[in-house]
């Protein structure tokens, strides 16, 4: 798994690329609160190259987004998630909990 962030004036980019599973959620959760504890909490992730998500994944997500949400500073919004994935976030009920966008720049713009 590769993760690489962008920093913008008024977010975070993080591309997430190859799998998140039980051996590389904690080092994808390492990489979302890094985000965080610098002090940025509008972030938008593109999974557009993301294989695969465990239920370990989802719930790094879930916590990021709860990091962000605290005290109305910001959220984690969702870009170009593939459609197995969207599929499992669709069955978890997670797709009220996150915005999500099919263009990169849209997601960036919404901050």
């Amino acid at each position: 798994m590769e993760i690489t962030n962008q920093e913008f004036k008024h977010c975070d980019l993080l591309h997430v690329k190859g799998r998140v599973d039980s051996s590389t959620a904690p080092q994808f959760t390492q990489a979302l609160e890094k985000v965080t504890d610098g002090g940025r909490f509008k972030i938008v992730l593109n999974m557009k190259d993301l294989e695969y998500m465990s239920s370990a994944g989802f719930r790094a997500l879930l916590a990021t987004q709860r990091v962000c949400k605290r005290y109305n500073r910001g959220e984690l919004v969702l870009v170009q998630v593939p459609d197995r994935i969207r599929e499992a976030l669709e069955l978890a009920g997670f797709t009220e909990l996150f915005r999500s966008f099919d263009d990169t720049l849209a997601a960036v713009g919404s901050f």
